[in-house]
């Protein structure tokens, strides 16, 4: 029998997997040069029926003869190595036994069971039970050269309670470290403070600091999490005895995709924009599909665009982005942070960001060659924008053909490699380029503002259409033209089909796959004698007269004018068109997994599974189909959750979150006492778009509620993405909780010129269905006029009072 017993220069990547957390994570620290005790690790199957086995005993002696020649008189510790032992998700620290000063071989053979059997006692079943892990453990025995402690300590890279880096946070006894975790001596505390570690303790260990900072540091970057670092202090020399991931400080468990990235640090997440454009939680296979995208342009290392997950949920660390400009521009970083806030708003007053303490060095060595390489592509990307936007239904178009034609799982694979991800990686910088055009209208907005106000600013960048059609604006002009038979159905589906409110979720079907939907838009839109052209004409008139309020007061800046809007337009439509071809190709995606999941007989199961499974199923590689009941399980238990705040700080329990009546909708931070959202008798927003009108609200849960709002009433919605547009002709007025003034609702409701109030977080906390409010779009102010009687909330709005313009 082989592979029994491994010094840790031996046990090779193969072989750690069977050696436990604690004896793979030794052997890598070691053959990575850090210093730690030598010793070996005894495998699983040196155990046989309880009895350790005749041949791997002799092993050992051969081990410790080793490393006695070497060190007179040494003494051994016998650890445990469990093999869920010092996980991401458990550590089981001081669950299993360990002993300690063992010399005699006699003794060290003993000291081997007591580890050994100690994985059946009571406490580890407890420990296990909670942690939902399995409680028959198999568990290698580690062996190490015991070193004669004048301090151990331990030191964690990132506060375990709150997630803040700023400090790395330590503690140490002088003499053996088991005093430590016994409680048997009173600890010294210090930290080490980012970026470089400056120390701040007892003088004691002041010499020793700066190189357990750089282990540290090091150790946390090769691993990719925070860390929890048992050290030593033995004849002048520092030891690392340990590490593992600090478990309070994880985003989750990918085999049963229960994840909560908040969880991660004191971080800022947010998702003002990214949740309008994806209301629903996310299927496994749709998140990791999100991950690659991240991946293949991200520079900065822990910053999530697409793929930041709270419970199924997007959001992006918009804090690790900061952190990344302010270290590297310094005082320089004020314009960069303005745009920040004018694509995703201001933080609440109160609300400070959490910032990272990188240093600028640090980050220019990480940052700076895929900075140039993100650059390129981003630049790419821009020269051949327009063509490839061209373009890209028809590619569409045939790689959806062939995969359908795929006979096999290596021909779809193959498929997928070759052509379909490589063009959705591209997909993915255009839409980066195309979104990079919008600075234009930010500029322009500020600009107007300063020259005409809020108003009149936002009713001069209502007309960005310009003489062409809008993308977003394209699926309900489109069906007012179906209509009038100016469409067919089929042209209508090959141009817009592939938009819809659930057009980032890759398990959800979308238009062109649903026969029925088309015909329902229809229907609708002549029951509600929807008028889009008129909404368009007299948003049109409204723009003519603030332009010419402008030309009066301003003669001299009429060119300058006509040049802002030219850049603001087209900034708008390269945006919306960059969108919406993305989509298109997000969508051939899906069809890609549909086929994967018919060739491999799962059928929709294939949205359990992550992208990287998928592609090991397809090639006859081994896939964790095993896990995909228990990611059922927590999909499910996310989508009844109820939509989380816009913006969190810190670690966020939504379960905790959800039984506090208390709450809020549009912000959490655990950092601050929790103060319950205001009573007055307004709402705040962004101005959205301007007008000003006074109605009934009517609150839709979904796009799909969409029959419930009646001409005229007031649509109050978490947030709304482009399936929601072919019900917003029928809206007197918008109002969500999520939004920012870039964000599809405020620029679809300035096009059709109804008045919104975009971002107010809490809104459809505060109204019920069947309120009486005004919204003043232009100045981003709800005014709560009266609540109704339960009775008269739940009858059926008269829609000829159901709002009227007030002057």
């Amino acid at each position: 029998m082989t592979n029994m017993v491994k010094s840790f220069k031996e046990l090779t990547p193969e072989l750690q997997s069977l050696a436990g957390g604690k004896g793979s994570m030794l052997s890598i620290m070691y053959r990575e040069g850090y210093p730690v005790p030598e010793g070996f690790v005894i495998l699983p199957l040196a155990f046989q029926m309880e009895k350790l086995d005749n041949i791997a005993w002799a092993e050992i002696q051969v081990m410790f003869s080793e490393i006695r020649r070497k060190n007179k008189g040494a003494l051994f510790a016998v650890r445990s190595s469990g093999l869920s032992e010092d996980s991401a998700q458990a550590s089981f620290a001081g669950e299993f036994e360990t002993v300690l000063n063992v010399k005699a071989d006699k003794d060290i053979q003993e000291a081997i069971y007591t580890v050994f059997r100690s994985r059946k006692s009571q406490r580890v079943k407890a420990y296990s039970s909670v942690k939902g892990i399995e409680q028959n453990h198999q568990i290698a025995v580690v062996i190490q050269l015991m070193v004669q402690s004048e301090i151990s300590g331990v030191l964690f890279t990132a506060d375990p309670i709150t997630g803040s880096y700023t400090n790395m946070i330590g503690n140490y006894v002088h003499g053996l470290g088991e005093q430590l975790v016994s409680g048997e001596a009173n600890a010294y505390e210090f930290k080490l403070i980012r970026p470089k570690g400056k120390y701040d303790g007892p003088d004691v260990f002041q010499k020793y600091a700066s190189k357990l900072y750089q282990y540290a540091a090091k150790l946390e970057k090769e691993l990719g999490s925070p860390q929890d670092i048992e050290w030593a202090v033995a004849d002048g020399k520092l030891y690392l005895l340990q590490a593992r991931p600090i478990t309070t400080l994880t985003g989750g468990d990918l085999d049963t995709y229960e994840m909560n990235y908040s969880f991660m640090g004191d971080e800022l997440w947010i998702n003002t924009n990214v949740a309008e454009a994806i209301p629903d939680v996310y299927s496994p296979f749709t998140w990791s599909i999100g991950r690659q995208l991240d991946e293949s342009l991200n520079f900065i290392p822990g910053y999530y665009i697409f793929s930041g997950n709270i419970c199924g949920r997007p959001y992006m660390n918009i804090s690790r982005r900061v952190s990344m400009i302010t270290s590297m521009l310094g005082k320089y970083s004020k314009g960069a942070l303005k745009l920040i806030t004018d694509m995703y708003g201001e933080l609440p007053d109160g609300m400070s960001m959490p910032l990272r303490p990188f240093s600028r060095l640090e980050v220019l060595k990480v940052m700076l060659p895929v900075v140039v390489s993100a650059s390129k592509s981003t630049l790419e990307a821009s020269r051949n924008l327009v063509q490839s936007l061209k373009q890209s239904p028809e590619r569409c178009s045939k790689m959806r053909a062939d995969i359908k034609k795929a006979k096999t799982k290596q021909e779809l694979l193959s498929l997928w490699k070759e052509e379909l991800q490589p063009y959705f990686l591209k997909a993915w910088s255009r839409a980066g380029a195309s979104a990079l055009k919008m600075t234009n209208i930010t500029t322009s907005d500020k600009k107007l503002t300063e020259l005409v106000g809020t108003e009149d600013s936002n009713t001069l960048l209502s007309n960005l259409r310009g003489g062409s059609e809008l993308a977003s604006l394209g699926p309900v002009i489109g069906i007012s033209k179906v209509i009038k038979g100016d469409m067919s159905k089929e042209e209508y589906l090959r141009k817009y089909g592939h938009r819809g409110a659930h057009e980032y979720e890759m398990s959800l079907p979308d238009p062109m796959e649903d026969t029925n939907w088309l015909e329902q838009q229809i229907q609708e839109s002549i029951g509600s004698n929807m008028d889009v052209e008129g909404l368009l004409k007299k948003q049109h008139t409204q723009y003519e007269a603030a332009k010419m309020r402008f030309k009066e007061r301003y003669p001299n800046k009429v060119k300058w004018l006509e040049k802002q809007l030219e850049k603001a337009s087209e900034g708008a439509r390269l945006r919306e068109e960059g969108r919406s071809e993305f989509v298109r190709i997000f969508r051939v995606v899906r069809a890609f997994a549909l086929k994967a999941g018919e060739l491999t007989g799962l059928g929709d199961d294939i949205f359990f599974l992550y992208i990287d499974e998928v592609e090991d199923l397809l090639s006859g590689r081994a896939s964790n189909v095993m896990h995909i009941p228990a990611r059922k399980v927590n999909f499910e238990k996310y989508k009844a959750m109820p939509p989380f705040p816009s913006i969190i700080r810190g670690r966020f329990n939504p379960i905790e979150w959800s039984k506090d009546p208390n709450r809020r909708m549009d912000y959490y931070d655990a950092s601050m006492p929790i103060v319950s959202a205001t009573n007055s008798e307004t709402l705040k927003g962004y101005a959205g778009a301007a007008g000003r009108i006074e109605g009934i609200v009517r609150i839709l849960l979904n796009s799909e509620e969409g029959d419930k709002l009646l001409p005229g009433e007031i649509l109050v919605a978490t947030t709304t993405n482009i399936g929601w547009t072919p019900i917003f002709p029928k809206a007197s007025a918008i109002i969500t909780d999520i939004g920012a003034p870039l964000s599809h609702a405020a620029i679809v409701a300035r096009e059709l010129g109804i008045p919104a109030v975009i971002g107010c977080g809490n809104a459809t906390t505060r109204l019920k269905t069947g309120d009486r409010v005004i919204v003043d779009g232009g100045h981003g102010v709800v005014h709560i006029l009266e609540h109704p009687t339960q009775s008269e909330s739940s009858t059926t709005t008269n829609p000829s009072n159901s709002s009227r313009q007030s002057q």
